[in-house]
């Protein structure tokens, strides 16, 4: 089996191990990495084999596979260039800043015959396929995603850089079609939110609550869902899952059987870029195609846009 040919733009935080992933997978080869501080790139490169390409396009003649590990701002005009030269892209998430960007990328992808992968890592987790046959029918999900500060990410707002992989994986849950959201974001650090809270309501009666934070002093990636028959706990951080089912009634008193459940070891960037090279070589829809990265997108820009409602009626 021929391995695909793989570029990295970007070798920062991320995008160096999307490099170390390419370099060690029996599906692809590292051919080189473009990042704009050429001496960061000639380390990840002599780590990790490839060369750097100090253009972009003499990267693209070369590769069949590209992953975009830029700030979120250059994720767009990044990922446009590499479709609109007939590559396959995974986008570090958020696919892009706005939802008509993200919508042009999934029609170039389309017209182009490319696959178009977005990074929400977090569907990954070996925690999350574990507890999915467990959720069904939830009415409440209760979502923790706090971190402490970290200049990466502020050039947008925490809805975009850490809220969204809960909304990603909310959607995921397929909750129904949206009633109404309410929002409230804080600025404390940046020149952004770097506190969110939401409330998003479902018509099918479901309701779901989410925090996300990047100015806490502990982190914690944790959902709570309530449902008819019980409830569900994910741990992200832990990978751990506990599953609470109704009894039926002893000595006239509810009882509940709780269950324990613990995931592996498994790398989840590892699992990801492992299946968006497994959905290029059967032409099949990746786990997070580019359609459920602009979705996602849509309902960030709903919560932000419910934000600046709550901010005007203080006023």
């Amino acid at each position: 089996m021929v391995k695909l040919r793989a570029g990295v733009i970007g070798v920062g935080h991320l995008g160096q191990h999307h490099a170390r992933l390419y370099a060690s997978s029996p599906n692809s080869i590292l051919v080189g990495v473009v990042d704009h501080d050429h001496g960061r790139a000639s380390v990840i490169a002599e780590q990790y084999g490839g060369r750097v390409f100090g253009d972009l396009r003499d990267l693209l003649k070369q590769v069949d596979v590209v992953t975009i590990a830029v700030p979120t701002s250059g994720h767009y005009p990044l990922a446009k260039t590499c479709l609109q030269a007939g590559k396959h892209v995974l986008i570090e998430k958020p696919i892009a800043v706005l939802p008509m960007e993200a919508q042009e990328l999934v029609e170039l992808g389309k017209h182009n015959g490319c696959t178009v992968q977005v990074g929400h890592s977090e569907r990954f987790n070996p925690i999350m396929p574990l507890m999915r046959p467990y959720i069904r029918e939830t009415m409440l999900f209760e979502c923790h995603r706090l971190g402490s500060y970290n200049e990466r990410g502020v050039d947008v707002d925490v809805v975009l850089d850490l809220m969204i992989h809960d909304l990603d994986l909310l959607l995921s849950c397929n909750p129904g079609p949206i009633e109404d959201v309410r929002a409230v974001g804080v600025s404390v650090l940046s020149s952004t939110n770097d506190v969110a809270n939401v409330r998003i309501q479902f018509q099918g009666g479901c309701v779901a609550n989410l925090t996300a934070s990047r100015i806490s002093p502990k982190a914690m990636r944790q959902w709570r869902l309530f449902q008819s028959d019980g409830c569900v706990s994910i741990d992200f951080h832990s990978r751990q899952g506990l599953i609470g089912r109704r009894l039926a009634e002893h000595d006239l008193k509810p009882m509940v059987a709780v269950e324990e459940i613990r995931a592996g070891d498994g790398e989840p960037l590892k699992l990801q870029l492992e299946s968006f090279l497994h959905a290029i070589r059967t032409k099949s829809r990746p786990v997070v195609s580019g359609e459920d990265g602009a979705a996602a997108l849509e309902l960030a820009h709903r919560v932000l846009s419910a934000m600046n409602v709550f901010e005007q009626q203080k006023i």
